[in-house]
């Protein structure tokens, strides 16, 4: 079952902007893994192929971000007691369960530590809120069984910059194949319900708002695009196989969870279907 979580966090003392990146959110949640499995926190840290967890850049609650994204770079630092949030999914139900004790005896007066700055998390949310759309849950099967079988049209929202590999090079034009491959990709792994492999060819993108975005981290810079795009489901003569619709809906409503492309695990990607 696919899990994203909201954590409500307190600066107790300045965060400065070079730890607010990717590399060092991605470490907080490993140092937070192991607070409660020190083998599987090691596990995670040296896993190198598909990642069952995805986090967000730190965004204060204070702050909207202009055109529908999020805020994934600093230029100040964030004072101490700003009211802070950050998303974190869990795409793996038996990583959810060995972090469950951490949500449950969850110490307020606990400092985590964000390069040198002290954080205290003061809730954990794991459900919809009508303030905080980030947090959620459903079971793969539920995914599937609520996924319309007559939807033509797919709105994805790129909130973060999304960039996708292709050969040796990163490519930030979120085509069919790469958006719908990397989110196939994921659900094939994860969800015990496997997709055929050629999904994406019934898939035309229609209309797109999109622009270019850099994201840094301390070594490099990519390129990745942010915005919406719409693609539509359409065959070339018969209409379109009701389960194979399905099966793309399912794939966009698990966007939510899983992201696309790269470096989802250090907050790039965050996307989910949007409707209207």
């Amino acid at each position: 079952m696919p899990h994203t979580l909201v954590l409500n966090l307190l600066p107790a003392t300045t965060i400065q902007p070079g730890y607010l990146t990717g590399k060092h959110l991605h470490a907080l949640f490993l140092t937070l893994v192991s607070s409660v499995d020190q083998n599987l926190g090691n596990q995670l840290h040296e896993q190198t192929t598909e990642k069952a967890f995805t986090i967000s850049p730190l965004q204060r609650s204070d702050y909207t971000p202009p055109g529908h994204t999020l805020q994934w770079e600093y230029k100040q630092p964030i004072p101490p007691q700003t009211p802070c949030w950050w998303r974190i999914s869990l795409l793996d139900e038996t990583l959810f369960r060995h972090l469950t004790p951490l949500w449950l005896q969850l110490n307020p007066g606990h400092p985590w530590h964000l390069g040198p700055a002290d954080l205290h998390i003061t809730s954990v949310l794991g459900t919809a809120q009508s303030t905080q759309p980030w947090a959620n849950y459903c079971s793969y099967k539920d995914l599937y069984d609520q996924a319309s079988d007559n939807c033509h049209s797919l709105t994805l929202r790129f909130y973060t910059p999304a960039t996708f590999r292709q050969g040796r090079h990163d490519s930030a034009l979120p085509t069919r194949e790469c958006v719908f491959n990397s989110l196939l990709k994921r659900w094939n792994h994860y969800s015990g319900i496997p997709f055929p492999e050629t999904l994406s060819q019934w898939l035309f993108s229609s209309r797109f708002d999109l622009f270019t975005q850099l994201a840094n981290d301390s070594k490099s810079k990519w390129a990745g695009c942010v915005g919406t795009i719409t693609y539509h489901i359409l065959g070339d003569e018969d209409p379109v196989d009701p389960t194979v619709i399905k099966q793309l809906n399912t794939l966009a409503d698990f966007a939510l969870y899983a992201g696309v492309g790269r470096k989802t695990p250090m907050g790039m990607g965050m996307v989910r279907r949007i409707y209207g």
